[in-house]
């Protein structure tokens, strides 16, 4: 799965934790919140470990 997927898998579980929060599931709006910044920081690391430095584009 290349990085363009794995955004688009982060957005959407990102949309769904907001959609999820405005709808009052509170706790599941959290884990879904947490799951998307946790994939983002672990494939903001995994963009740093690759080039040395923090990149936005590849």
């Amino acid at each position: 799965m290349n990085n363009y997927y794995k955004d688009i898998l982060t957005g959407a579980v990102f949309l769904l934790g907001l959609f999820g929060f405005i709808s009052g599931e509170f706790i599941i709006s959290s884990t879904l919140f947490a799951t998307a910044a946790i994939a983002s920081n672990v494939n903001m690391n995994r963009k740093q470990d690759d080039d040395g430095h923090v990149a936005c584009e590849q």
